[in-house]
């Protein structure tokens, strides 16, 4: 279930637990901009198959 979590939450998360920040923009958008350490899946293809390079056991961050 998502939880809405403020950016110093989020840093904490990517620093100490393996936090894993996705970016959901367009890959245009995200290749001229992004926050340092995201990766990319464009919100219309973010599905199941494209989750799974994700780390089940670590939290993830979805912007």
């Amino acid at each position: 279930m998502p939880t809405p979590i403020d950016r110093h939450e989020v840093q904490r998360l990517v620093e100490h637990d393996s936090g894993q920040l996705v970016e959901v923009l367009p890959s245009a958008e995200f290749e001229e901009a992004h926050l340092p350490g995201a990766i990319n899946i464009p919100l219309g293809e973010l599905d199941a198959e494209s989750a799974g390079v994700l780390n089940k056991d670590a939290p993830v961050i979805v912007y």
